[in-house]
């Protein structure tokens, strides 16, 4: 069997060596690469181009989830697995919609870990079995949700989110927190939707956002 090469992700250094010490004596699974921020994830999968990425999704600075999106977008073919101590509904919903293959809590064992390790290299997506009921009601909602396509601004999906959420009034913090992306992001999202729209201002995005019915008066 060909060895599973894994990059493993997380800003604890204990739960890293921890995870890394536990899978370190099966044989058909390789660490080759370790990370401690989202950041530093996106250039260690670059350089070493993994089977799979086994990340935390709250770390400081880029969190798990909006790596999994930068990963996915320059390469789909790597798998990536998920991890939390949290299993919102918001955080699997947004982990389905980054295009993560597993989602797991923390507190799984051993054998349930290198399960999912083994699914996921097959091809396969794994959730634990305590949030599947999650997964299957985000999967359904997602189809209900109404959304706007946009056509002369252009803009990504990512984009038409973070606008829908600025127009509504909220801060770049509050948007942040409900996409689950860093602040930054919010502000380079919101400079291209400016720049693609053509407008100059928050005042010209609402006006645009209320004549394009993306917001209701």
């Amino acid at each position: 069997m060909e060895k599973i090469k894994l990059v493993l992700v997380d800003d604890h250094q204990l739960l890293l060596e921890g995870i890394a010490s536990m899978l370190d004596n099966i044989e058909y699974i390789k660490i080759v690469g370790k990370a401690s921020s989202g950041e530093e994830a996106i250039n260690v999968v670059n350089e070493l181009n993994p089977s799979i990425v086994l990340m935390d999704i709250m770390m400081q600075g880029m969190t798990g989830i909006e790596a999994s999106r930068w990963i996915k977008e320059q390469n789909e073919e790597i798998k990536i697995i998920l991890i939390s101590s949290d299993v919102s509904e918001k955080l699997v919903s947004l982990a389905i919609q980054a295009g993560v293959d597993g989602y797991l809590p923390k507190k799984v064992p051993k054998e349930t870990l290198v399960e999912a390790i083994k699914t996921v290299n097959s091809g396969e997506r794994y959730f634990g079995k305590d949030i599947t009921s999650i997964v299957m009601d985000s999967m359904y909602n997602s189809g209900g949700t109404k959304s706007k396509p946009m056509n002369d601004g252009e803009l990504s999906k990512r984009e038409f989110e973070v606008l829908q959420h600025v127009v509504q009034g909220k801060s770049n913090q509050e948007v942040a927190d409900d996409l689950f992306i860093s602040v930054k992001t919010v502000e380079t999202h919101k400079s291209n939707i400016m720049s693609k729209l053509d407008l100059k201002n928050t005042v010209e995005l609402v006006k645009y956002a209320i004549k394009n019915k993306i917001i209701d008066l």
